[in-house]
């Protein structure tokens, strides 16, 4: 079979070359995003793979119809790219890609030790030549109670983590994860919002959950309550963040996910305006930790959804099952 892979960054290609060998894949490799423009590309293969960056509405999915793709494996685990929808009105299967839930993990805990230590501030000094210690003392995590909303594979690794600290650990989940009992306790969303020192954030976005950082549930939040959000920037209302920072109800936050981030987070703007105002604004606090939605961003992930999404191609190719199709 033959595949064609649409925005390959430089770090990508070494998998790719790696995994469609041992699949037996003859995979074309292009850094173009898949827009109308270059969809002619695909006249020829029944198969491609793409990232997040390359935006699929209904018109786009038809002109892949037309040309002939039969299946689109994402290479990212997110799929709201993606008109699923109209993929499965116009017969077009699709996959998302999957990671070890590690990076994710290692770097929410990352955050809220940097948080906690107040790093960024000393950083900032340090460079310099300030090296007072006015205002940096800290707190140990030991202290702390920690909420995590969502165990799933990500939420679960970090509760995991967490354990080695000895902080107490409590959990809301729809679904609780009987493998963590000992580590962790259970308890409902209240409770989370009212005992937790830090809270962070492990779940996908649905419209059961948008905005579930808000006024309101940060009004019922413990003073000075730590927010972490590596999950999805919709999770979290941006404007009631900024108003929580602002009079102190929020002691620090560490985002790595944005609300509207598409066409910012991974593009390089550094002589270019960028119209995201909250974003901004957000900078210039000292207490908060704004990175460019990379937590995931590791050797082992790249390698990880490289490799789902060319086993993706190769399952549709030989009718086989697959855990990564999206199932609408």
């Amino acid at each position: 079979m033959k595949a064609l892979a649409y925005e390959v960054e430089k770090h990508e290609v070494e998998y790719l070359k790696r995994y469609s060998e041992e699949l037996n894949i003859d995979i074309t490799i292009v850094s173009d995003l898949l827009t109308l423009e270059t969809v002619s590309l695909t006249k020829g293969y029944e198969y491609i793979t793409i990232n997040g960056l390359s935006q699929i509405d209904k018109v786009l999915f038809q002109k892949l119809k037309e040309n002939g793709v039969k299946y689109v494996a994402s290479r990212c685990v997110g799929y709201n790219h993606m008109d699923v929808n109209a993929a499965k009105e116009l017969g077009i299967r699709l996959s998302h890609g999957t990671y070890s839930p590690n990076n994710v993990a290692d770097f929410a805990v990352m955050l809220m030790l940097m948080l906690i230590r107040k790093v960024k501030i000393s950083m900032g000094r340090s460079n310099v030549n300030d090296f007072s210690l006015n205002d940096l003392q800290g707190r140990e995590m030991k202290d702390l109670t920690i909420g995590v909303i969502g165990t799933g594979k990500i939420g679960s690794t970090v509760v995991k983590n967490l354990s080695g600290f000895g902080c107490r650990t409590i959990a809301y989940a729809r679904h609780p994860n009987e493998n963590l009992k000992g580590i962790v306790e259970y308890v409902d969303l209240e409770s989370i919002y009212r005992e937790s020192d830090i809270i962070t954030l492990h779940m996908s976005l649905t419209d059961g959950n948008y905005h579930i950082i808000n006024n309101d549930t940060i009004s019922r939040m413990k003073d000075g309550v730590i927010i972490i959000n590596t999950a999805r920037g919709g999770l979290v209302n941006t404007q009631d963040l900024i108003v929580g920072l602002e009079t102190g109800k929020i002691g620090a936050a560490g985002i790595d996910t944005y609300e509207d981030e598409e066409g910012i987070c991974h593009f390089n703007h550094n002589v270019s305006m960028v119209g995201h105002r909250e974003m901004f604004y957000l900078k210039q606090f000292p207490n908060v930790i704004l990175t460019q939605h990379y937590a995931f961003f590791t050797d082992h992930a790249v390698s990880d959804m490289v490799e789902s999404a060319l086993c993706s191609l190769n399952a549709f190719s030989k009718n086989l099952s697959n855990a990564c199709e999206i199932i609408v």
